[in-house]
């Protein structure tokens, strides 16, 4: 008869897999890629090295797998709170709320995408854009409404989506810096809201 492992075994193995990823998120987001190793991983985990290399070959393989997980997680975040609102003004507040809220709570996941994937590694420059892409897509599509019914100027709402995903990242990036992140989390969203309204010449009602 074939081994079976049972569930409680499987729970434990999850466990584990689920732990070294998490520590290896804020392992790379802490060091970068290049600083990182794996036995800061094992260690920031609290498992075994060879429970590593039962998952991935190698550092590379964990890094690029972590980084799409984590872009993955993020768009469809933001994706959810802006297609759940109808008006731009609420669609910009929840899109940027989701996102404030992610960079606030799980600061790790904003440095690994926005800092630990450029330039890390020359495979990974193809996910890196297509996160890009998929992220100025999540902009674009209300601007793209908004415009269709004359609630905002007329303009290439691809480059303004582009410049919208960048002043975000931009912000974000030094509020997850300060000392009290969460305590500065509601103004930077209003700040951003209104700035991202202003940028588009919002004039609806």
């Amino acid at each position: 008869m074939p081994y079976r492992s049972s569930d409680k075994t499987r729970q434990k193995k999850d466990a584990k897999r689920t732990a070294m990823m998490q520590a290896a998120v804020r392992v790379f987001a802490e060091k970068g890629y290049y600083a990182a190793t794996i036995r800061d991983i094992v260690s920031a985990a609290d498992v075994a090295i060879g429970t590593f290399y039962f998952y991935f070959p190698d550092k590379e393989t964990l890094f690029t797998y972590l980084y799409e997980e984590t872009a993955d997680f993020l768009l469809q975040t933001l994706r959810q709170a802006v297609a759940g609102r109808s008006t731009l003004p609420h669609q910009v507040s929840a899109g940027v709320r989701a996102y404030v809220n992610i960079a606030v709570f799980e600061p790790a996941v904003v440095q690994l995408l926005l800092v630990g994937g450029v330039g890390a590694l020359p495979a990974l420059e193809s996910q890196r854009l297509r996160f890009r892409e998929r992220l100025t897509a999540i902009w674009q599509k209300p601007l793209d409404a908004a415009m269709d019914r004359s609630l905002i100027a007329a303009q290439n709402t691809r480059h303004t989506a582009e410049a919208i995903a960048g002043a975000c990242d931009e912000v974000i990036l030094n509020l997850i810096n300060l000392p009290d992140a969460e305590r500065e989390a509601e103004a930077v969203v209003n700040d951003l809201v209104e700035f991202i309204l202003r940028a588009v010449a919002y004039h609806g009602s």
